[in-house]
């Protein structure tokens, strides 16, 4: 499978902005983006012109949507699919789908650094949704499911550093979290405003729509 392979901080600051791909980092002054030095796209076109067309802004978004999950283009292309058949806003129902996958609430939960790394111990089998093992980032969520660290996985050592370091995170109001039991309840399907990532997920919808 396709797999992007070089420095994460290149991807926010070909962004512009963070996009938490590095876990704790994300949050020093390691961060490059917090860099005046170096807020400027990477590579030896980086400082050039800055000009975007239509376009350039709608594809910007996309790939800065796509970043934030871990997606690849054809998973992304997907989601926007399935939520183009939804009844409601495709823009919308495409954010909804994100959220909802099993590596995403896992590291809204608390239970990773970064997307990455849950989506690493999502892989690995350390999480359970309702009693039952699943090692597949993209499984969705549903309403009332509980998520927890399988049993074998609560003495692991990473898990116990990741809760002390994500502790004191707040956490998004459609999921709650016991830290004594590891498990975490999705009280409800996120709507938009529970989601609070920069995003205008129109111009996606512009794009794919032409």
């Amino acid at each position: 499978m396709a797999r992007y392979n070089d420095a994460s901080c290149r991807l926010c600051r070909r962004e512009g902005e963070k996009l938490f791909l590095k876990g704790t980092k994300c949050y020093t002054e390691k961060c490059p983006v917090s860099k005046p030095k170096r807020a400027y796209a990477p590579g030896q076109h980086g400082q050039g012109r800055k000009k975007q067309s239509e376009y350039c802004l709608q594809l910007r978004e996309k790939q800065k949507v796509k970043r934030y999950y871990g997606l690849l283009e054809k998973q992304f292309h997907t989601y926007y699919e399935l939520a183009n058949k939804k009844k409601g806003v495709t823009g919308e129902n495409l954010l909804t789908l994100l959220e909802r996958r099993l590596d995403n609430v896992a590291y809204r939960l608390g239970l990773g650094t970064s997307r990455a790394e849950a989506r690493q111990l999502v892989l690995h089998g350390h999480f359970t949704v309702n009693g039952k093992r699943v090692n597949i980032p993209s499984y969705l969520v549903s309403a009332n499911d509980v998520i927890a660290v399988c049993q074998k996985s609560r003495s692991n050592e990473r898990i116990g550093q990741i809760l002390e370091v994500t502790g004191g995170r707040t956490r998004p109001e459609w999921l709650s979290l016991n830290e004594e039991t590891m498990e975490g309840t999705v009280l409800a399907i996120p709507k938009r405003e529970d989601i609070d990532l920069p995003i205008q997920e129109h111009l996606i919808v512009e794009l794919y729509s032409k």
